[in-house]
């Protein structure tokens, strides 16, 4: 089965930095793409970022370019989400997802989900 589970939110002040895990299993696809979304209290989910299987392509929100980094360990299975110069307007919670083959900044062309993880910034 595929699973991914994002980790690592919490509370933060405005400025400070986070990092949040993606770990999968379960993928047997030839390519693919993780991607991170986030959605925030009464507002639809919003793209964030995505990279490939490789690693070697990315693409970012204009929101979060400059400020959020996204890599991965595929030796490890995870992927990462550095969240730098954090704002207030980035409290939201934090999905990661994979689609198969697409790179794409649409959610519904994701094709599994893992549960949230809550990043709350304090101004």
């Amino acid at each position: 089965d595929v699973q991914l589970q994002a980790s690592g939110g919490g509370l933060v002040q405005a400025g400070e930095s986070l990092r949040l895990s993606c770990e999968f299993s379960g993928f047997t696809f030839d390519d693919y793409v993780i991607g991170w979304f986030r959605q925030a209290p009464g507002k639809e989910r919003e793209f964030v970022s995505a990279i490939g299987k490789s690693g070697v392509s990315w693409y970012y929100a204009d929101s979060v370019k400059g400020r959020f980094t996204v890599s991965r360990d595929n030796a490890q299975n995870t992927v990462y989400l550095q969240m730098n110069s954090l704002k207030p307007e980035d409290t939201a919670i934090y999905y990661c997802a994979v689609a198969i083959y697409s790179m794409s900044n649409q959610p519904g062309t994701y094709d599994y989900w893992g549960p949230g993880t809550l990043v709350t910034v304090s101004s």
